[in-house]
């Protein structure tokens, strides 16, 4: 029996079996490395600002390199893992990730700082994309929501615990302190992913090339939805990232002036993202993506203009809204790329990653100008639109026919 028709013929994995529960553990320990890793420099910021002389647009590009380097690399990690597999890859990238992440620990000046971070973003990019096309290969489709959620849980986990402990132990230590624990950490996520992940059952290496990536590519491009989510990907990454970027500026400068542990604080905030990824991908199990999407939309817009307030406790609600409607919003719209997609899987969760993060590249390092100009109004402003045209864009996949329901391994999308 071939490999492919020995996959075809074994059951995917099912909500509340071992193996459900062990491809959960391991996806949320790779969520959690991957947005730690990624993400805790975003509270260092105003620290390298100071300790560099840098402005809040030049401090950002230790984020934004690190987001374009991943976001170019998702291609290349997608294609490459047709052919090498899919765990093998996840645990590499997790690996090299979490060593680079040491090295950054010890960089001697700002260039230095800002190569290794591209480095990350470049063998880190050997994890987004892949877990998405494992979950959509390996999980049946009744229970890919739940499980997508789950892993987006472990994301919003990793950047609050990257954030909060990064401002902690910079601020009774130092933040070469604070990257060290996080590669430490990050190593310890990596062993125990190995340790937990099952084998693929569903995978098949693919033939093909760098041809077969450009007929990926231009199928998934010519689809009716898939181009749509990739466009909200990059509004809804860029709105987010430039959230948490020039909401510490705020906070640490008059007339509320906080230290840096508490506006690290702030990051506790996505506690709430691990639960409404969860409760957005069952609801979109239970009653379609169409007519959830488009409503978690509304919720962040909601919590951004909320900032809008003088008065702190506002603005902290304002965030934390705002966070939670991102996170059920990625979770329903990651889950419909791996449900409409046909194959390659993995090009076109690559594809709506390389949006995705080069979103935060391209967004978050555009509003520091804004910020530098226009202060928390401007930057509002700027992210309102966005996220206006975004709702636009969940209102016309409301209006997208389903997909013909004989398509193998996909329920409609």
């Amino acid at each position: 029996m071939s490999a492919s028709a020995s996959a075809s013929a074994s059951p995917r994995i099912a909500a509340g079996t071992p193996a459900f529960r062990r491809t959960n553990r391991a996806l949320f320990f790779g969520g959690f490395s991957t947005f730690a890793l990624l993400y805790c420099v975003q509270p260092l910021m105003p620290v390298l600002s100071h300790q560099f002389a840098l402005t809040p647009a030049q401090s950002s590009l230790v984020l934004s390199i690190s987001t374009a380097a991943l976001a170019f690399s998702l291609l290349l990690s997608s294609a490459l893992s047709e052919r090498l597999g899919r765990k093998p890859m996840m645990v590499t990238a997790m690996a090299l990730a979490a060593a680079l992440t040491v090295l950054c620990a010890l960089a001697r000046n700002y260039p230095q700082l800002l190569a290794l971070r591209a480095m990350l973003g470049l063998v880190l990019g050997g994890m987004p994309a892949v877990a998405m096309a494992y979950l959509g290969e390996e999980i049946e489709p009744a229970s890919l929501g739940l499980s997508m959620g789950l892993y987006i849980s472990g994301s919003a986990f990793g950047g609050m615990s990257g954030r909060l402990l990064t401002s902690l132990l910079s601020d009774y230590f130092s933040w070469r302190v604070a990257l060290a624990v996080m590669g430490v950490a990050g190593l310890m996520a990596a062993w125990d992913f190995w340790r937990s992940l099952p084998a693929s059952r569903h995978f098949a290496p693919a033939r093909g090339g760098w041809r077969a990536m450009r007929d990926g590519c231009r199928l998934h491009l010519t689809d009716a939805g898939l181009p749509l989510l990739f466009a909200l990907a990059f509004l809804l990454m860029g709105s987010f990232v430039s959230m948490y970027n020039y909401i510490a500026y705020r906070l640490l400068a008059a007339p509320y002036g906080l230290s840096q542990t508490s506006v690290g604080l702030i990051s506790l905030l996505y506690l709430l993202g691990i639960y409404s990824s969860v409760w957005a991908g069952r609801l979109a199990d239970r009653l379609g993506r169409r007519g959830v999407l488009w409503r978690v939309l509304t919720l962040m817009l909601a919590g951004l203009l909320l900032t809008l307030s003088q008065a702190l406790p506002l603005i902290v609600a304002g965030v934390a809204l705002f966070s939670f409607g991102f996170f059920a919003t990625h979770s329903v719209a990651s889950s419909w790329v791996g449900r409409r997609a046909a194959a390659p899987r993995a090009l076109a969760s690559a594809l709506y990653l390389f949006f995705y993060y080069f979103g935060s590249s391209v967004v978050g390092s555009a509003t520091g100008m804004v910020w530098a100009r226009g202060g928390w109004p401007g930057v509002v402003a700027v992210l309102g639109a966005a996220l206006c045209v975004a709702l636009l864009i969940a209102l016309r996949l409301r209006q997208l026919t389903p997909l013909a329901p004989a398509a193998p391994a996909l329920a409609p999308g």
